[in-house]
């Protein structure tokens, strides 16, 4: 079933996009938060980020397998694949992000990395949008004497 394989390589994409996005953004954002970049403490990036890696760190304590390898584990069997390779795009994603190790070593891994950017999020923390300093007109500041 091509669709399946399709679908497969979509979603080793997607994963590899994701561990992207957990993995680079924690780097912007130390890198950004050092250079005064502002754009580092917007608050919906900040959130998803940090909601990102609590999902992962939290499946991994809870001895969970990832959804998305799930996912493609199924597309492959539907399609009739038993491992690698696959398309081009898939078989490099899953080779970027997948390695062997023992299960406790991404236990640790996940958490002290979860812990990293919920220290980032503490230490180095977002703008939040209601609280963005409201601008008042010129002389009618009840803090500045005319």
């Amino acid at each position: 079933m091509p669709w399946a394989r399709i679908s497969a390589d979509l979603v080793v994409l997607f994963h590899a996009c994701f561990v992207a996005f957990v993995v680079f953004g924690m780097v912007a954002i130390v890198v950004g938060l050092v250079l005064g970049w502002s754009w580092v403490r917007n608050f919906w990036f900040r959130t998803l980020h940090l909601s990102a890696i609590a999902v992962v760190t939290a499946q991994t304590l809870a001895g969970m397998m990832c959804p998305l390898t799930i996912l493609e584990n199924h597309l492959r069997r539907q399609a009739g694949q038993q491992t690698y390779p696959g398309a081009f795009i898939g078989y490099w994603a899953h080779h970027l992000i997948f390695f062997e190790a023992e299960p406790w070593v991404f236990t640790v891994a996940y958490t002290l990395f979860g812990l990293a950017v919920a220290g980032a999020f503490l230490l180095g923390p977002p703008r939040w949008p209601w609280r963005e300093p409201v601008k008042m007109p010129q002389g009618n500041n009840p803090h500045h004497a005319p």
